[in-house]
This record gives C-alpha cells, structure tokens and sequence, in this order.
C-alpha cells in the first residue's frame, strides 16, 4: 500500500486533469469507493422508490418531501456520538456491522412492499431508521479517506467521492424508475439490499485495515473535546456557515422534484430518473472540471460561481419551456452542486488536524444533513401553501444571491496554516496518587511583560486563548499582578490531567505551536508554568471538618 500510495502521489503531483483522479491509483481507495458507488446506488433507488410510492398514492409534496426529511434529520441527533464513535473505535468494524443492520432492516421493507402492507407511517419510520445507521456510519466512512490517501490528495480524494454520491444520483433514479415500471418499488428495495452485499463483501476482503493510533478518552469527554475544537476554531465554523447558506434553499430541488417532474412536466418515474441522471451527468463533468477550476479561482471563486450557476439553473428548471433546454440546465446545475460540496468537503477534511478529524466532520454531516432536513421540510411547507414551481424559483435566487455575499464575506484562506501534531514538553511528571489522572487541573503560566509591550502581547494571548481552547482548556483568563506591573499570570482549566498531557502530546498543531512560541518570545525572562489539581469531591469533608490541633497547630495525638 505505501508503494502504491508513492506511485499515486506522482500521479497527483502532474496537476491539470490527472491530478483529479489520483486517488484512484491507491488499490483500497479505489475498491472502497466503486463498492460505495455501488451502495449509493442503491440507497438512491431506494430514496426514488419510497417518493414514487407516496406520489402513486397521491401523497402531498409535504409527504414526499418527508422522505428526505426522514433520512436526514437522525443526523441531528446522532452524529456528534457517531464522531466519537468513528474516532476511536476500528471504522472499518463500523461500516461492516451498518452495511449488516441496513440489510436487514431494507429486506424487512421488501417484504412488507411485497405484500402491500407498506403504509406511510411504515415507509417514512423505515427510512428514518435506516438514517440512523447512516448517520452512525457517515464519519467513519468519511474519516477512513484519510487513513488510505495521503493527505496531498485529500481534496481530490473528496471530490471523488462526492462525485461517486453522484454517479449514483445519475444512475440510481434512472434506474429506479426503469424497475418501477416494469417490476414495482418492491423490486426497487430488493436491489438496495443486494448493493449492501457489494460493499459487505469489499469490507470482509479488506483485512490489512490498521486503524490509527488514538489516545483513548471517556465518550463524554471525547464528545466536549470535539464539541470546543469546532466552537472555537473560527474557519471551521465559518466554512460550516457557508455551507449552510447554500443548502437550506439548495435542498428545494432534491424534495420537490418529484412533483415537479409528475405534475409541471408530465413525467413518469422513469422520466424523473432522466432528470436525476442529467443532474448527476453533471456532477461526473466536475470531476473533470474541479481540479482546473480549484487552481484558477481557488475554493471562493469555485464556491462563488458554482452558488450562483446553481440558482440559475433552478430558475431555468421551472421557467423552461422544453425539455431539450431542461435537460443541458440539469447538468450545469449538477456540477454546480458538486462543485460547493465536494470543495467544502475537502477543503474542512483536509483542515482539520487529525485527532480530531472523525468528530470535526460529524459537525460537516450534522450541517449536511440537518440542513438537508430542515430544507426539504421547509421547502415541503412552503410548496403547499405558494405551489412546487414558485417555491423552486425563490430557492433559486437565494441561492444566487447567497453565493454573492462571498465578495463580501469570502471563505477564510487556510494556505500556510500548519496542520501536523507536534509535542509541546511541560507534562514530563504524572500525578503521583492513585486517582488524580481525573483530576480537574489548574495551569499558571507566568510571564514577565513590559507595560510599553503590554497591548502587542495581549493581542498575541487573544490567539493563545483561541488555541488553548480548541485543544481542551474549559475556562481562560490572563491576570495582571497588583505589587508588580510587569507580571502577567495565564490561567486555564483542563477537565482532567489525562486531558491536558493530551494536549501537549496529541492536540497541538504547529500553527498552534507558532502562536504558543509567539507569546513566550514576548516575556522578557522565560515563562514558568504550574500545575494545580483540583482535590476529590471525596475530601472535601475533610476540608470542611479538618482535625482538632494543638495550640502550636500540630494535630492532637
């Protein structure tokens, strides 16, 4: 694997087109991702089936946009415990053990289709609980990428994955409405299941697997840590931010197609499928496109562009008066579409450091999904009030005009920002009791500050304070001493002593490093740092009702 891995470096390194498909000369990667093309055609089949079924049934556009909702929305509630899951347990074991319950739980539906006993209560509870396998799985899926491509290719590596999602977009509806007209949903479901069995069988032949090396945390803790990483780290949350801009009036599309495609263009199932297919035609361009285009205009101007091109192409979709220009507008907005999803993807992947990749990109589902959910429901809502076309076109400008904002508030620049772990020393001596590993811990940083270099520092320990909190610390102050002007005391909390070594051994980036250094440089003598730990909740009695003492204070015998 390190041979091949070399060999798909140089490939990578070519630039231009090549460099687009360079992940693919890493052997696993390329197996990995043809069986979840596989997978995701069939969950697509899946997805189409289900909506077919309520729009055969006259369901309303609430209805059918439910059935995204419903795949959706366990996000919302689960993918901060699947981060911490896919961080620290073996993710290939996670995806083997998901693609088994989905089995499962997709043949059950079959049988109840197959006989006519699928209500809408049991089709949207089904979907929701195959959404929560999915949710469980997304980041470990997501966080594997990294473990088998190097991280050059990591942009790459997104696009083709967001592009093979894609592939399935373009294949699966088509097919779908191909095996609906012939056969019935229920035969749709049965071919869902088989595509498990694809990946299930890449996951079983994949046995040389080594999972990374991890420092071990309790869930809860582990769940904060990544909890405060993404809370304060500011490009993070503006990265997220903007993804979110675009999906809550992107996801209209997605849910009321279908009834667009029935009801405004007099389409069959098998006529939705074209216009997916033409959708996901699209995306498969912009594997071709993204390199190109991400070294002309970078990750804004590829965001900017694809924004806007999307919500143009919404407007056209609706306002078209033949198919023969529906149908190129599809693509172009296809590869808008993988053009802002698979940049966002990659550029947060291969931004954040890597102990705490896993959790940070269950935040990057948590939008993705969330959005998806609370869009298609909105967009469900707003449909049966106004109608499908109206909706689609206000989406469309939203889109546009949200994608003009970045002149003003473009995405931040992460070019030069060290994201590699390095050591920081200061924790050489563990806690010397039984116990104290759990200890909340005080740290005191002394510094020895001139009051006319007083405003630079501080404004250097703004940055400190951003990278103590990212890495751990729960609480951060700096104090100035009253009988000496020059000194000023860095204070900050660590939920336990195991945290903090964590911090110096496994949290630290060097850009980290860089702002830590830049503070010290400051101090005119060298800072010293002392470690308080907090005393059991245990002692605290004895704290409160010490020993009775003698009068020269030595305790009674």
């Amino acid at each position: 694997m390190a041979e091949a891995a070399t060999a798909s470096t140089k490939v990578g390194d070519r630039g231009g087109w090549a460099s687009g498909f360079a992940p693919l000369t890493v052997p696993i990667f390329r197996l990995v991702w043809i069986a979840s093309i596989v997978s995701n055609i069939g969950s697509w089949m899946q997805t189409v089936g289900a909506q077919w079924l309520l729009v055969q049934g006259d369901g309303s556009p609430l209805l059918v946009a439910l059935v995204q909702t419903a795949a959706a929305a366990p996000v919302l509630i689960f993918a901060i415990p699947a981060g911490v899951i896919g961080e620290f347990l073996n993710r290939r074991r996670v995806l083997l053990y998901s693609q088994i319950v989905q089995l499962i739980i997709v043949m059950a539906l079959t049988t109840l289709t197959w006989i006519g006993e699928t209500t809408t209560a049991v089709l949207l509870a089904s979907t929701f609980v195959l959404g929560i396998i999915s949710a469980i799985q997304l980041p470990a899926f997501q966080a594997l990428v990294p473990d088998i491509v190097p991280r050059s290719m990591l942009v790459d590596a997104a696009g083709l994955s967001s592009i093979g999602v894609n592939i399935a977009r373009a294949v699966g509806p088509a097919i779908a409405g191909l095996v609906v007209a012939q056969y019935g949903v229920a035969a749709v479901f049965l071919l869902n299941a088989a595509s498990f069995l694809v990946f299930l069988g890449v996951l079983l032949f994949w046995k040389t697997y080594t999972p990374p090396v991890v420092r071990h945390e309790p869930f809860v803790d582990a769940t904060r840590a990544g909890t405060r990483y993404v809370m304060h780290s500011r490009i993070v949350r503006l990265i997220l931010l903007r993804l979110a801009v675009f999906l809550i009036p992107a996801n209209a599309l997605w849910a009321l197609l279908p009834t667009i495609a029935k009801n405004s263009l007099g389409l069959s199932a098998g006529g939705y499928g074209l216009l997916l297919a033409a959708l996901g035609a699209g995306s498969i361009i912009g594997a071709f496109v993204l390199p190109w285009a991400r070294r002309i205009a970078a990750v804004n101007g590829v965001v900017l562009a694809s924004s806007v091109a999307y919500g143009a192409g919404l407007v056209v979709l609706v306002l078209s008066p033949t198919l023969w220009l529906t149908f190129p507008v599809l693509v172009v907005t296809g590869l808008a579409w993988i053009g802002i999803i698979a940049t966002i993807n990659g550029t947060i992947q291969a931004f954040l450091p890597i102990w705490v990749r896993t959790r940070g990109l269950s935040f990057y589902q948590l939008v993705l999904f969330g959005c998806t959910a609370a869009g298609s429901a909105v967009a469900g809502v707003l449909a049966a009030v106004w109608g499908p076309a109206e909706v689609v076109i206000g989406a469309g400008i939203v889109c546009a005009v949200g994608g003009l904002t970045l002149f003003a508030w473009p995405l931040p620049d992460t070019t030069g920002i060290g994201r590699g772990i390095v050591e920081v020393p200061g924790v050489d001596e563990a806690p010397r009791a039984i116990g104290e590993d759990d200890a909340a811990v005080l740290v005191l940083i002394r510094y020895s500050v001139p009051l006319d270099r007083r405003a630079d520092f501080l404004a250097v320990m703004a940055q400190v304070q951003q990278t103590r909190l990212r890495t751990g610390a729960r609480g951060w102050q700096v104090y100035t001493v009253v009988d000496d002007a020059d000194i000023v005391v860095e204070a900050y909390t660590v939920g336990s002593w195991r945290e903090h070594v964590s911090q110096h051994e496994g949290r630290t980036t060097e850009f980290d490093a860089e702002v830590i250094a830049r503070a010290w440089a400051m101090s005119a003598v060298r800072p010293t740092a002392t470690h308080l730990l907090a005393v059991p909740r245990s002692h605290h009695r004895q704290l409160r009702h010490p020993a009775p003492t003698t009068d020269e204070g030595e305790p009674h015998a």
